[in-house]
């Protein structure tokens, strides 16, 4: 009986691990091609930054190497990018030439860095922070040059600043925000981080926005012009202000797209024969950007393209696990704080710990940690199984053995509550 014919285009983490998961499903129910524009197999992107600074080697972050795809009968397209969905035809066009057709397509091209649309920046010496590739370029640069600046105060900035730093360049961050990782800690929490950093050497420049990048007059970026005038020397520009889902192929072939590739709880687009996942699709609206609910909606893909067709995507509660730097952090839910909400906080400035629990309607509805993220895992799993904490209120704060044990009045640290 012959197979039906599975595309992916993209080699990511999302995509491989939906066939990881369909696999083990349904072993024989496919010929598989995955076409993947990068040259390597599929890698860890998260731990790109333990590379850049020097604590990994390329080596290490591969998740599936070439004997797996063999192994498993998956026919791997490298350095090859699909350019062309042809629907009526069911088939893929590379950018080589080669097709493939398909009875089912699954698309898995993830996003790209956004690069700031002011002067200068496709001057040699200015990337994204996004691959291998971008990762080799700023390690080789830092070889030869002095200087470095990154251009946003997210957790890839951070990341590639810090990376760039050990590896001795003199670094600097210039970030529109007015706090650092202002997507995932709240004010206090980032001012800490910001302490920790300056005390490293990072330069931190907030609240300030970046006008231009000024040509060495050989066609290589040497500063960074700020919009109140001022100049940063720059013989490397970093832009970690954000990422694209990358959606122009969709869009080409005529798929509904709106925040990336529209896709329903089954990550099946408009036409019935094409999923998407990842970053490049948007479900309810969402564009996910983190591993775990990649992770969730390659087990949903899995189950449908195995023509089980039971599982359903929700969507996900966005929780934040980081490690800056050697600094851990954690954010989940609403951990800003809402008009009705209460906030618990409690601040231990001698050891570097900071913890804040938002609470609704006897319900923990967010948390942001600080230097100890030891009960991340439980406040997760209370705010995403809404459960009620009356009784484990009072010990909230000091983790889940102390809910258990009641000790909670033994602690040296006094919360300290608010109401937003």
């Amino acid at each position: 009986m012959e197979r039906l014919k599975l595309v992916m285009i993209g080699n990511g983490m999302a995509g491989v691990r939906t066939l990881e998961e369909l696999l083990k499903l349904a072993p024989g129910l496919y010929d598989i091609t995955v076409f993947g524009a990068e040259p390597q197999p599929n890698y860890n992107r998260i731990l790109l930054s333990p590379v850049l600074a020097g604590e990994q080697g390329f080596e290490d972050i591969i998740l599936n190497d070439l004997d797996w795809y063999a192994k498993n009968g998956v026919r791997l397209q490298l350095g090859r990018k699909v350019v062309k969905i042809d629907r009526q035809a069911r088939r893929v066009v590379a950018d080589d030439g080669s097709q493939a057709p398909y009875d089912r397509l699954l698309i898995a091209t993830g996003s790209s860095p956004f690069i700031l649309p002011i002067p200068g920046n496709r001057l040699e010496g200015v990337i994204g922070y996004r691959d291998m590739a971008d990762a080799r370029m700023m390690m080789d640069t830092a070889r030869t040059h002095r200087h470095a600046v990154v251009i946003g105060g997210g957790l890839l900035g951070l990341e590639a600043a810090n990376g760039l730093k050990l590896r001795g360049m003199q670094t600097s961050v210039v970030h529109i925000g007015e706090w650092l990782l202002d997507r995932q800690l709240d004010r206090s929490a980032a001012a800490l981080l910001q302490a920790s950093l300056q005390a490293r050497g990072l330069n931190l420049l907030l609240g300030r926005q970046t006008a231009e990048l000024l040509d060495n007059g050989a066609g290589r970026v040497r500063a960074v012009k700020l919009a109140d005038g001022q100049e940063i020397p720059a013989d490397l520009v970093v832009m970690a202000a954000g990422i694209r889902p990358n959606i122009e192929l969709a869009q080409s072939a005529g798929l509904a797209c709106n925040r990336g590739i529209v896709v329903d709880d089954t990550l099946q687009t408009y036409d019935p024969r094409i999923y998407a996942i990842g970053e490049c699709a948007a479900h309810r609206g969402v564009a996910y950007g983190l591993v775990a609910p990649l992770y969730e909606q390659a087990r949903v893909c899995a189950n449908h393209l195995a023509q089980l067709g039971f599982a359903r995507y929700p969507g996900s509660v966005t929780a934040t696990r980081l490690k800056v730097t050697g600094i851990e952090l954690f954010s989940a839910g609403d951990f800003m704080g809402a008009p009705g909400t209460e906030s618990i906080m409690l601040r231990d400035p001698l050891n570097g710990i900071y913890k804040k629990l938002v609470i609704e309607d006897d319900l923990l509805v967010g948390a942001c940690l600080y230097g100890d993220t030891a009960d991340s895992a439980w406040y997760l799993r209370l705010i995403h199984e809404k459960r009620h904490i009356g009784e484990l209120r009072d010990a909230l704060m000091f983790g889940e053995l102390a809910t258990r044990s009641q000790s909670a009045h033994s602690q040296p640290h006094e919360p300290t509550r608010q109401c937003a």
